[in-house]
C-alpha cells in the first residue's frame, strides 16, 4: 500500500487557521532544527526538512493554501495514496477524474503539487530581487518636487570569488543534494512539488572550498547610495520603480528593480489637505478688531502679505492663491486660519475693555 500524504499543517505543528505569521514562525523554528547544515550526515534530518519546506511552500502561498485547504475539504489528502502515473492502489483512479467535482479539484492538485509536468528548462540567467525601500521626505519636498540621496542596503555579487562561492583558485562541483539540477522534489507518491535546492540556493553548483568573504553563498550585503527624484506632489504610501536598481541576478542575470515608496513626514506649521496646505495664525484683539497686515509664511520659506479686514472673526480662513502643492498642472492654495490671541490685561488696560464693552453694548 503507498504510503498516506502527510498534512502540511501536522508537518509544521500549526492549526489549520493559523496565521500567516504563525506559519512563517513554525517554519523557521523547524528549518533552523532540521537544516542539512545543522545536522551533517543525518539523513532523518533531511527528509524532516524537505517536509517542512514543502509544507510550508503551499501554506505561506494564499493562493496554494486555498486550494490545499479546498482539497482538504473532500476527505482529506491522505484520502488520495497514490501510485505510479498519478493513480491510486485501488485501481483506475485518476487526477483528471476529480475535474468533474465542483471547484476544479483536479486542477487544483495541478497547480499545488505540479504532478504529471515535466521540469521547465531554464532559460538564460536569473532575474535579480526586486527590494522595496521606504524613503521619508519633507513636506516642502513633496510639494515642490525634488531629488533626495538614500542608501539602500542590497545583495552584491561577492567581489572576492566573482559571485561563484569559490575560494579563488578552487572548484565548483555537482551538489550533492539535488544532482546538480537546481532543485529538488519533495513529496510522495504523485504528489511532488519542485523548489529551489536549499544545498545550493538553486544554482546546481556547490564549491569544494567556500569563499571566505561570502561563505560560499557568492553574494555580501553591502549599501548603494541613489539618488531618487521625488515627483511633484508625492503623497504618503506613492510608489515609483527604478528600473535594473535592484539586487542583481545570480551567474550574471539582469537586476531587478528598486522600489521606492514615500513616507512624508509631518510638518510643525503646515498640515496638508489635499492639494492645500493649511496654517494657524495668530492675531490680537486689536488687529482683529481694526484690521490689519500681517506677513506669513509660505512653504518656500517665504513671506506674503495678508490683509486682515476689521471685524474678523477668530477661525476665519483666508487662502493665498498657487502656494499649495504643485501637480502637474494643478496647484493648490494656502489656507491661513487666523484665531484671535487674548492677551493678558493691565488695570489700565481692562479699564479701557470695561469702557468699550459699556459704549458698544456688550455683556460681560
Amino acid at each position: 500500500m503507498a504510503a498516506r500524504t502527510k498534512d502540511h499543517y501536522e508537518v509544521l505543528g500549526v492549526a489549520e487557521n493559523a496565521s500567516a505569521d504563525e506559519i512563517k514562525k513554525a517554519y523557521r523554528k523547524l528549518a533552523k532544527k532540521y537544516h542539512p547544515d545543522a545536522n551533517p550526515g543525518d539523513q532523518a534530518a533531511t527528509e524532516k526538512f524537505k517536509e517542512v519546506s514543502e509544507a510550508h511552500g503551499v501554506l505561506s502561498d494564499p493562493a496554494k493554501r486555498r486550494k490545499y485547504d479546498q482539497v482538504r475539504k473532500y476527505g482529506g489528502l491522505g484520502a488520495f495514496t497514490t501510485g505510479p502515473a498519478g493513480r491510486n492502489d485501488g485501481g483506475g483512479f485518476k487526477f483528471e477524474d476529480l475535474s468533474d467535482i465542483g471547484g476544479g479539484i483536479g486542477d487544483m492538485f495541478s497547480s499545488i503539487f505540479d504532478f504529471g509536468k515535466k521540469p521547465k528548462e531554464k532559460k538564460g540567467p536569473t532575474r535579480g530581487r526586486n527590494i522595496e525601500y521606504l524613503v521619508e521626505v519633507s513636506l516642502r519636498t513633496a510639494a515642490r518636487g525634488g531629488k533626495v540621496k538614500v542608501t539602500v542596503p542590497i545583495s552584491e555579487e561577492c567581489a572576492n570569488c566573482d559571485g561563484s562561492g569559490a575560494a579563488p583558485g578552487t572548484e565548483l562541483e555537482a551538489c550533492s543534494e539535488c544532482g546538480g539540477k537546481g532543485e529538488v522534489t519533495f513529496g510522495q507518491g504523485g504528489f511532488s512539488v519542485r523548489r529551489p535546492c536549499p544545498a545550493c540556493l538553486g544554482r546546481g553548483m556547490t564549491p569544494k572550498t567556500p569563499c571566505s568573504s561570502c561563505s560560499g553563498r557568492g553574494q555580501v550585503r553591502t549599501k548603494k547610495r541613489i539618488s531618487v527624484r521625488v515627483p511633484r506632489g508625492v503623497d504618503s504610501g506613492q510608489k515609483v520603480r527604478l528600473s535594473g536598481q535592484g539586487e542583481r541576478g545570480p551567474g550574471g542575470g539582469p537586476a531587478g528593480d528598486l522600489v521606492i515608496k514615500f513616507e512624508v513626514k509631518p510638518h510643525r506649521f503646515f498640515t496638508r489637505e489635499g492639494l492645500h496646505l493649511a496654517c494657524e495664525v495668530p492675531v490680537n484683539m486689536a488687529q482683529a478688531i481694526l484690521g490689519s497686515k500681517i506677513k506669513v509664511k509660505t512653504i518656500d520659506g517665504k513671506k506674503v502679505v495678508l490683509k486682515i479686514p476689521p471685524g474678523t472673526q477668530s477661525g476665519t480662513t483666508f487662502r493665498i492663491p498657487g502656494q499649495g502643492i504643485h501637480r502637474k498642472e494643478q496647484r493648490g492654495d494656502q489656507l491661513v486660519r487666523v484665531y484671535v490671541k487674548t492677551p493678558d490685561l493691565s488695570d489700565e488696560g481692562r479699564k479701557a475693555v470695561e469702557e468699550l464693552a459699556a459704549t458698544e453694548g456688550m455683556r460681560h
